[in-house]
Order: structure tokens, then sequence, then C-alpha cells
């Protein structure tokens, strides 16, 4: 975490202490109406769509751990590098390395950009197809439309299954 924190900074810092608690609606509180948000399995959300990913991944998560550090940020952009533990819906265990870049606006969130390594999250969240087929643009789209498929259905009020 940070130690003199820019309110940029503190806010990076809210966003993942939230998340770590499971909190979405103030994950979500930290974003504006506007903000864009990319990573590599939901590739461009916009407005609503982002609070309501970090409600559904909150939702879902019943052994999640967050870690973040290196937090950076001053007036106009930051970055940060967090880490996800938790346990994939199939039962294997998941540990996520992520590295986060950030634009703000009037105080909140504008653009939210992860990286991370998708074969390597295959690999763990699949096992063994994810080790032989995860690296595999197939594997990678249908990771996004599951996805997709899994925030709309939320969106809409029908829970994706657990």
């Amino acid at each position: 975490m940070s130690g003199e924190a820019s309110p940029n900074a503190t806010l990076i810092d809210n966003l993942y202490e939230a998340f770590n608690r499971r909190d979405g609606d103030a994950m979500a509180a930290c974003y504006a109406p506007d903000a864009h948000f990319a990573d590599p399995v939901f590739s461009h959300l916009h407005d609503e769509e982002i609070g309501a990913m970090w409600r559904m991944l909150c939702g879902r998560a019943e052994d999640l751990r967050i870690e973040h550090s290196n937090v950076e940020a001053d007036a106009e952009t930051g970055s940060a590098h967090w880490e996800a533990f938790y346990t994939f819906r199939n039962g294997r265990k998941v540990h996520n390395v992520i590295e986060a870049q950030f634009e703000f606006s009037g105080g909140l969130i504008s653009d939210h950009r992860d990286w991370f390594d998708l074969y390597r999250w295959t690999r763990q969240a699949l096992g063994p197809l994810g080790f032989f087929l995860g690296w595999t643009p197939v594997v990678h789209r249908r990771i996004r439309f599951t996805a997709r498929h899994d925030l709309e259905r939320f969106m809409a009020g029908d829970p994706p299954p657990e």
C-alpha cells in the first residue's frame, strides 16, 4: 500500500481494499460514470458494466484474497500491482498476478486497464485443458464469451452459475 498517498493513490488503495472485502458497491463507487475498463477477459467495459462486473465477481467469491502493492498516482494517471488468490468455480486454485494502469477524472477512475498472462490463468483455472489449449485464440475467445455472457445475465438480474 502507499505511504504519503496522493488522493488518487488513496482511491486505488480503496478500490483494492474494497475488493478484498468483496464489496462490489464500494468498488463501483471508485469509477466515473463514463469510465472504461479492459483486461484480457473483459475486453471493453463501459459505464455501469464496470460496477456490475465487480459486484458479480465479489458475489461469486468465497475465498478471495487480494493483495496490492506498488501504488503510484499523480493527478492524471496511476498504477498498481495486485494479486488475486481464489478458488475457481470448478474447485481449482488460482493465483493471478496483475499489473494495473489508471487514468483519473474528477477524483474518480476514468480508465482502468489490467494486464495478466491469460495462458498462465487458464493453466491454473482449467487444469489440463488450460495447459494444452489455454494458449489458443479459440480458448481465449471462449473465456471472453463466457465472461461476457455471465455479466449480461448478472446485469439482467439472472445470476450466472456459481
